[in-house]
């Protein structure tokens, strides 16, 4: 097991490896062909060396000088070190580990290059060739032959399994690499995800407050307008209810903004008045009221506590339908209904006046800021044209958070 102080040398050596691969090719070959070059003097004690020292030296060096190709072609540097080796054995020599070092070379890297069953194979072969080799030159000494034997086949061996485990070693981490990789574009993909959900909730909760109002206060001042003169008690009145549409819209702006200000400022203005909900719907029916919009509301079943977010969903849906009906409608009424069953909130926002533009009152961000608030708390929201006349949007809220936001909940 390598220790703390030595991955940072392992890694300078890949560096090094990687910048200047033909001289680390150059550098490895010459110092196992030296090896091997040393290896032809070794013998055992009161044996004399074989007096082909000249062939073996070109045979040992041959074997060598091959590994300078052993990253493009593995294969062919194992299969050339090995005839050299068995040649070297054929004239007999004995194979030490010295002697035998450029053929372990070579096939240590065939098996961090190649696939498992390649190094099986040509790692059976080799030993197999070298193995027999020695012993059929060496056959009538009976002292040699246990060496001969299985004295290469370990040697052999050993490289095959180290190059195994390294193989195995970097494919484990570049593995890790990629998944760490794919984890840091997955993170990514998730904060832009998040930003994207932000920004849409900011524009919609925006557009929901300054939405509204401003098309109440520009309902307010027309009809100011219009009396200023034939009503001046009636105008007096308008202006009054203006007064209190611009500050309610100067309130939840604050509320808002304070509220986004908050996730990043944990010391914010803890004053901020609460959001929205269904229990302002007087005041909103009232502020309509002053624009000269009649809405009235009726509630079936048994009203209950409300979760925050379809709460404030609720009445955001009820604004916005509201103020679609002062804009765009002939008539100056409308219907709200709120049915309370087991399980949902059903709502309904009716007005019997045929818009007063040909375009469809779909096409803006107001209905489709409604749909994204309803789906957010596992709802759904339906708007169109009646069969007969007018315009209905219906919405269906759970009376329950969603399930991704429980495990948010839970999460934190």
């Amino acid at each position: 097991m390598r220790t703390a102080t030595e991955r940072p040398s392992a890694n300078r050596l890949e560096k090094i490896g990687e910048r200047r691969p033909f001289a680390v090719d150059l550098a490895a070959a010459l110092a196992l062909s030296a090896c091997a070059a040393f290896g032809i003097w070794l013998n055992l004690p009161g044996q004399k060396p074989p007096d082909y020292d000249k062939a073996a030296v070109a045979l040992m060096g041959a074997s060598g000088l091959v590994l300078l190709g052993r990253r493009a072609r593995p294969r062919l540097a194992v299969t050339v070190s090995a005839v050299c080796t068995a040649g070297t054995a054929a004239l007999g020599y004995l194979l030490t580990p010295l002697l035998l070092a450029p053929l372990m070379g070579a096939l240590y890297w065939l098996a961090t290059r190649t696939g498992p069953k390649t190094t099986r194979r040509y790692g059976i072969a080799t030993v197999l060739a070298v193995t027999l080799t020695a012993v059929l030159t060496d056959l009538k000494d009976p002292v040699t032959l246990p060496l001969q034997m299985f004295g290469p086949a370990c040697w052999l061996a050993l490289p095959l399994f180290a190059g195994n485990m390294a193989r195995l070693r970097w494919a484990y981490l570049q593995a890790a690499q990629h998944r760490a990789e794919r984890a840091e574009r997955t993170r990514e993909e998730e904060a832009r995800l998040r930003v994207a959900e932000e920004r849409v909730r900011i524009a919609r909760e925006l557009h929901d407050v300054v939405a509204h109002h401003m098309a109440l206060a520009n309902a307010q001042a027309g009809t100011a307008a219009h009396l200023a003169l034939s009503n001046p008690e009636q105008t007096r009145k308008i202006l009054v209810g203006l007064t209190d549409t611009t500050s309610s819209a100067l309130r939840e702006l604050k509320t808002t903004l304070g509220l986004l200000r908050q996730n990043d400022d944990p010391s914010g203005d803890s004053s901020l008045s609460p959001l929205p909900g269904l229990a302002q719907l007087p005041d909103l029916v009232e502020a309509c009221a002053s624009a000269g919009l009649e809405a009235t509301v009726t509630t079936e079943g048994e009203p209950r506590p409300l979760p925050p977010g379809v709460d404030l969903t609720a009445y955001r849906i009820v604004q916005e339908a509201l103020t679609n009906v002062a804009k765009h409608a002939t008539t100056r009424t409308a219907r709200v209904h709120l049915a309370h069953t087991g399980s949902h909130l059903a709502i309904s926002v009716i007005n019997d006046g045929a818009p007063r533009l040909r375009t469809p009152r779909d096409g803006g961000f107001g209905l489709l800021g409604m749909r994204e608030r309803a789906r957010s708390v596992g709802g759904d929201l339906t708007a169109g044209p009646r069969p007969h006349d007018g315009y209905a949007v219906t919405a269906t809220l759970p009376l329950s958070p969603p399930v991704r936001e429980l495990r948010g909940q839970t999460a934190a």
